[in-house]
């Protein structure tokens, strides 16, 4: 048995603490985790490199006419990242949240154009499964982040990102997948038409309103 097979062996949060974290020092578990992190963020982008499977869920991303994001529990916190990234250089990225945007509006008036793309971590649930999967049987085209190749939306991808998320903690790891929604961002803004020029309105826009703290002293503040 691998240390992967083993990571997943320990399915909830109450098993990965009595296992991992319960009676250890501070001095020792930082260093567990530290370690553990620099493996995974390596592993992670010595894996996409490899298959490429963040350029082909760019490339589709790019050409939708509309962008929807997807994550529940956890993964709400990966949605927002992509598509805060993604609103900054792409018109029609919208973040599926359940308030604002529910997921029953978007399903009714999907088209052929639109992507979704859907955080579905460990221990999958159950929200996200079926809203990509009506989204997918709709006919729209399903990017899916997830953890194993065997996860519950693989089969129903057009794209699936595999990112594993080994951790010495008692919560699998966000390092890494942060990581990839970041290099996934950046190929899409990198292939987008017309990304320079909304980061030039963005720019000239949060001037404007005055959105930074440091914008007299620093024009050029990030988005």
């Amino acid at each position: 048995m691998t240390a992967h097979d083993t990571n997943r062996d320990l399915t909830s949060p109450r098993q990965r603490f009595d296992a991992r974290v319960q009676r250890r020092s501070a001095a020792v578990l930082q260093q567990r985790i530290a370690e553990q992190e620099i493996r995974s963020l390596d592993a992670a982008m010595e894996s996409i490199a490899r298959d490429g499977s963040v350029e082909r869920a760019a490339a589709l991303v790019v050409k939708a006419r509309r962008r929807f994001i997807l994550g529940a529990g956890k993964s709400f916190a990966y949605a927002c990242l992509l598509s805060a990234d993604l609103g900054a250089s792409l018109s029609n990225v919208t973040t599926i949240d359940g308030r604002i945007v529910q997921a029953v509006d978007v399903l009714t008036e999907v088209r052929s154009s639109d992507v979704l793309v859907v955080f579905s971590l460990r221990r999958y649930r159950r929200e996200s499964i079926e809203v990509a999967r009506q989204f997918a049987a709709s006919g729209g085209t399903l990017v899916v982040v997830t953890d194993a190749e065997d996860a519950p939306l693989a089969a129903v991808a057009d794209a699936v990102i595999v990112v594993q998320t080994e951790s010495a903690s008692y919560s699998d790891s966000p390092t890494a997948v942060a990581a990839v929604s970041h290099v996934l961002a950046t190929l899409i803004t990198a292939s987008a038409k017309g990304a320079q020029r909304r980061f030039g309105e963005r720019d000239r826009f949060s001037r404007a309103l005055g959105i930074y703290a440091d914008e007299a002293d620093n024009p050029r503040s990030e988005t």
